[in-house]
């Protein structure tokens, strides 16, 4: 289980990465910023979504 607190911070991660990525090409002028503020926001979805997926596992394995 601790493999899955671990990726989830990686998503974190991963999207602080493609948020600065694309504010950098934002003030560069490059038209591919968009694509990685989409990847930025699909790696914060993900990191909240895998956190809601562990917290319910653990719940579910702490009933039992």
């Amino acid at each position: 289980m601790k493999f899955h607190k671990f990726f989830q911070y990686l998503y974190l991660v991963a999207a602080i990465l493609f948020f600065v990525d694309a504010i950098m090409k934002f003030q560069n002028n490059e038209t591919s910023w968009w694509i990685f503020s989409l990847y930025g926001c699909a790696a914060l979805f993900m990191f909240f979504f895998k956190r809601k997926f562990v917290k319910e596992y653990e719940e579910k394995n702490k009933v039992k």
